[in-house]
């Protein structure tokens, strides 16, 4: 886990949002069947003072950072969207300074605030008072929330602004898939309507009703701007080592990639730019350290829990899975290192820079176009030098190398399809992409295989199991590479047809 971790805990929030005036008559929830208690509380008071970037980056992202004090979860709250009326929450402790938000939260948010500072942004003042639904069984259901709120912004503490609103509230408890829609109708009946704001700062700061900027007409700077959003989404993730995380910010690193490399005109990429690509290249193989030891561990878990007990001899799972475990959290950690780096930061300013400058224009004045030629043309250049290669009298690492480069014309040719709607195509890549990395990671194995197994010979262990699962590695590429040849066809029948 990211460092400091242990200090902070994550909840799962789902909730709606109410406008009520200030003579709305509070809700009756009698009749429910699923609610059979309502425990009302005394007043509370709360209030937070919340942080972000001059430029309001968090809340650009719909992320809320505050500091609040009051109520039973007094602390510091991080609140991430996380889907329609759900967010995560991360809490941290109050601690003693006020202004200085705690880098445990900080680094969850990194990708987007990077080395811009954190400061008060607004204050909010919410007297509450709160209904806990109860179910049959004592278990708490819901909670009700009845808020008068004293907000102001930063700077403008002269204007504040006071509403009423009211909050709903699902606990964490085994409740009815429909509870929330039928407790929302009661508060309706009482005169409730949805909130025009998702959080009381969006109000307060007014970016619910700031303009949302349209996306790119061009089919692949809208691609390339949705997989920076997603890298972001994906940074997250790597820093809270969720799983497959790091594989699928490697992936996304590699469509931004792979996607700019095939549209340069489109995007300006001089030689200025040169280093974006670079530095892509760079982001992927530091996370490929902990994706490829992610690969291999789970590879062997399922091999190895595939053959009959008595074919696994001597210590083969801990020289092949646990060490692989190992050599996954140890690139994990070189990666969190990477993703705190100024040189991330400026390579995410570069990404934002490019996807949001007006594309250039031509000779004629229309805007340079992206098409699947060029990328095809790669992958069939690859395939006919990988048939010469596979006839000529070469070691095995040269023809595995070769394929190898099939399979990279192929992921660019599938990402730049996928953007400019050739679907068809891109599936037929995607099928030539899969296979050839079933292959590679074939090869990787075989050769991972070899280096533990010497090291068990050398220990005195018996070698056996090495040997069945470097067997099968060596049919499972052969499998793949009997199967290319078809791909290959299918895939030219479909750009055929997508002209």
């Amino acid at each position: 886990m990211a460092p400091g971790t242990p200090k902070t805990a994550r909840y799962t929030e789902i909730e709606r949002k109410f406008a009520v005036t200030e003579n709305t008559v509070s809700p009756s929830f009698e009749g429910l069947s699923a609610v059979a208690e309502v425990v009302r509380s005394g007043a509370q008071h709360l209030d937070a003072v919340y942080f972000d970037t001059p430029d309001r980056d968090l809340a650009a992202h719909r992320i809320t950072l505050r500091r609040r004090t009051g109520g039973s979860d007094a602390g510091w709250h991080l609140k991430l969207p996380a889907g329609p009326d759900t967010r995560t929450e991360v809490r941290a402790p109050l601690g003693t300074s006020t202004d200085t938000v705690p880098e445990d939260l900080r680094d969850i948010v990194l990708a987007i605030v990077r080395d811009r500072p954190l400061a008060p942004v607004a204050r909010i003042s919410t007297e509450r008072r709160v209904e806990v639904l109860h179910g049959p069984d004592g278990t708490a259901l819901a909670e009700f929330c009845d808020d008068r709120v004293t907000a102001s912004a930063t700077g403008q503490e002269t204007e504040q602004q006071s509403w009423r609103e009211w909050e709903l509230e699902l606990l964490p408890a085994d409740v009815p898939d429909d509870l929330m829609d039928r407790l929302a109708n009661r508060l309706a009946d009482a005169g409730a309507e949805p909130a025009g704001h998702g959080s009381k700062l969006a109000k307060v700061l007014g970016t619910d009703t700031t303009p949302t900027p349209e996306p790119p007409a061009d089919p692949v700077h809208r691609a390339i701007a949705e997989q920076i959003g997603e890298l972001l989404v994906w940074d997250r993730a790597v820093r809270a080592d969720a799983y497959d995380s790091v594989h699928q910010m490697r992936v996304t690193t590699r469509k931004l990639r792979s996607l700019l490399q095939e549209s340069k005109d489109a995007f300006g990429l001089d030689d200025n730019h040169g280093w974006v690509l670079d530095e892509l290249r760079a982001l992927a193989a530091v996370l490929g350290v902990a994706r490829d030891a992610e690969v291999l561990a789970e590879r062997y878990q399922r091999a190895l829990d595939e053959l009959p007990a008595e074919l696994v001899r001597g210590p083969v799972r801990q020289r092949l899975v646990e060490g692989a475990n190992r050599r996954y959290t140890s690139g994990w950690r070189r990666s969190l290192l990477a993703m705190r780096s100024q040189r991330y930061f400026r390579l995410l300013d570069a990404l934002e820079e490019l996807v949001s400058a007006e594309p250039p224009k031509s000779a004629d004045g229309s805007h340079a176009s992206v098409n699947i030629d060029s990328a095809y043309k790669r992958v069939r250049k690859a395939a006919k030098n990988a048939a010469a290669v596979a006839a000529d009298d070469v070691s095995a690492e040269e023809k595995d190398e070769a394929l190898h480069r099939i399979r990279k014309g192929a992921k660019r040719l599938r990402y730049t399809a996928a953007a400019t709607g050739a679907a068809k195509v891109s599936d037929r890549a995607k099928t030539i992409q899969s296979l050839l990395g079933d292959h590679q990671d074939s090869v990787v194995s075989k050769a991972h295989l070899s280096t533990q197994a010497d090291a068990a010979y050398a220990a005195g262990e018996d070698t056996f199991t090495y040997g069945l699962l470097y067997q099968q590695e060596h049919d499972t590429a052969q499998q793949s590479r009997a199967s290319l040849q078809d791909a290959l066809k299918k895939l030219d029948k479909a750009v055929r047809k997508a002209h």
